[in-house]
């Protein structure tokens, strides 16, 4: 049974949105994504790993989050890619809503996060 089912992927979302609420998010990325993984955000930023953990460790925490429509896209044997849509709700600031796509890939037998990119969903 492969490690990259819709399942499974789907908590380490939750796990990745949980850790941004309790403001620990740079810990778990640092641990869960690969060394030449990227994240590509809504406001045209492209950060490498090391970039990512230094920003989400003085970033604001999240005060909720939702995971809507959760599908998997199998790219083989060793990736996978999780697509979803999210609403995050931070103090008095509007929701950030935005469809979310995560690539996961096996690295010694292990789902490490390889390539994060967000949409923003037109209010």
């Amino acid at each position: 049974m492969s490690a990259l089912t819709l399942d499974s992927l789907l908590a380490f979302e939750y796990e990745g949105w949980q850790s941004l609420c309790e403001s620990q998010g740079g810990a778990f990325y640092g641990a869960m994504m690969s060394a030449d993984a990227v994240m590509i955000l809504v406001n045209g930023m492209v950060l490498h790993r090391d970039a990512v953990v230094a920003s989400l460790n003085d970033s604001p925490r999240w005060d909720s989050f939702e995971i809507r429509e959760p599908s998997l896209v199998d790219l083989g044997d060793k990736a996978a890619a999780l697509v979803y849509r999210a609403r995050a709700v931070r103090g008095d600031d509007e929701p950030f809503v935005a469809l979310m796509t995560t690539t996961y890939r096996l690295i010694s037998g292990e789902p490490k996060l390889a390539l994060y990119q967000q949409t923003t969903i037109p209010h």
